[in-house]
């Protein structure tokens, strides 16, 4: 019998982009205040000013960011062997909701730790699950209404994401870090409760215990890994740096001229423009410019990352520019910020996009949300980097051992040396494998 094709969404469709829109709002509106926060608004138990230094909020940022990236394998498993995706996202949410308003209800240093660690457990979590949920809401009769959802879903993500990081810093400035981090402590509640509606109109996929286990140790998963690991190593470096958008970026910004495009901005408020950057360039370079490059020569996923590896280059010497200006008492307009922001989406949308596709093209099918946490942990072992790099240039009194235009040509040198060394001795052998690994599943 002849499955008979259809248009109409499975019903939990509206559940999930919704709760990806509010949860997305509630992370980056977060995330967007963290660095101000722990430099300007951070007290003591006494209620006092106990704020940190700019070397010591980068690395509490960045080792933040890396356990976020990195606790998705504990909630990929969980999810896919013992509690099945449903009950694993609901469970971490709420512990996601109670970070929130952990942050919204105290601002000393150990209600930072605290909310901090909770909203990792809950956003890590449920970071590979929510993606693959969709994924299972399909059958044969609608599995061509694929793509149109995840462009609904990735449109959630950058809408939530540009809304929050506009919003969520002007609340701090004007009302304080109680509202600002209770704003997403609400979302993040609004996004749980979207979600628990959507119960009885998903399709619930049951944990594979054991086989699970057995595709992600055995020797096939292994050999993905391994595979994947020789690529995402390189795309860690693209992460080390692109996550410091809201950390040195963001302090950078502190110190130039904020009137731009007829507004004031916020130091923190600029992190916007990734979003929206996101939204536009998505299909300018589906429609135009990987066509354009493509009559050249042939543009497999592995030469996008190739390409958006060396694009990073000049999106971190526009900053190191900046800061050489500000190191000579100049402020130069922060319009500077949104042409690095610019090159740095271009480059995000070649290599994250594209990494995402390679991932889920390279993985057998009962490995797609472990290889998606897999690719996250790339992510982790960037900041990772940028975290104890920080902690490493730090003097005994808190200062740097760097100026700031040596910390930035640090990782402009960094950058280009790891876009080279992926060209010439990872690219040719690996898009060999991967070109054979497509011929081998066709």
């Amino acid at each position: 019998m002849v499955e008979t094709k259809t248009n109409q969404m499975p019903r939990g469709i509206p559940y999930i982009v919704g709760n990806e829109a509010a949860e997305r709002f509630s992370y980056y509106g977060m995330r967007s205040i963290l660095v101000i926060f722990m430099t300007k608004y951070l007290l003591d138990r006494s209620g006092h000013l106990d704020v940190m230094s700019d070397e010591q909020a980068k690395a509490s940022y960045h080792f933040f960011t890396m356990s976020v990236y990195f606790l998705p394998f504990f909630g990929a498993i969980l999810a896919d062997a013992f509690l099945g995706k449903f009950k694993t996202i609901m469970i971490l949410s709420i512990v996601y909701c109670l970070g929130h308003f952990t942050l919204a209800i105290d601002s000393t240093r150990l209600g930072l730790v605290i909310g901090l660690g909770l909203i990792a457990m809950g956003a890590g979590g449920i970071k590979p699950c929510v993606s693959a949920t969709v994924g299972d809401q399909f059958t044969t009769t609608n599995q061509h209404l694929i793509p149109r959802v995840y462009g609904w879903f990735y449109f959630s993500i950058n809408f939530g994401s540009a809304f929050a990081t506009w919003w969520i810093p002007d609340l701090l400035e004007h009302h304080g870090p109680h509202s600002a981090f209770a704003m997403p402590g609400i979302a993040m509640l609004i996004a749980t409760i979207i979600f628990w509606f959507g119960r009885n109109r998903f399709i619930h996929v049951p944990p594979g215990g054991k086989a699970f286990l057995q595709d992600v140790f055995g020797s096939v998963g292994r050999q993905t890994m391994l595979k994947l690991a020789s690529v995402y190593v390189f795309v860690s470096v693209f992460w080390s740096l692109w996550d410091q958008t809201a950390s040195a970026w963001v302090l950078q910004a502190q110190n130039m001229d904020l009137q731009f495009l007829g507004r004031q901005w916020l130091p923190s408020q600029i992190q916007t423009a990734n979003p929206v950057f996101t939204l536009m360039f998505i299909p300018l370079f589906s429609y135009l410019i990987y066509p354009a490059i493509d009559k050249v020569f042939p543009l497999t996923p592995l030469r996008k990352i190739g390409l958006g590896l060396f694009l990073t280059v000049p999106a971190f010497v526009i900053p190191t520019w900046v800061e050489k200006q500000i190191s000579h008492g100049l402020h130069p307009n922060v319009g500077w910020h949104f042409l690095a922001y610019a090159i740095i989406t271009a480059a995000e949308v070649m290599v994250s996009v594209t990494s995402l596709e390679f991932a889920y093209t390279q993985a057998p099918n009962r490995m797609k949300s472990f290889i998606m946490s897999f690719y996250l942990g790339a992510i982790a072992l960037g900041n990772g980097f940028t975290a104890l790099f920080n902690v490493f240039i730090q003097n005994p009194d808190k200062t740097s051992k760097l100026t700031g235009v040596q910390y930035y040509l640090f990782f402009d040198v960094f950058m280009l040396l790891t876009a080279i060394t992926f060209i010439f001795s990872a690219l040719r052998y690996k898009e060999q494998t991967y070109i054979q690994n497509q011929n081998a599943s066709a």
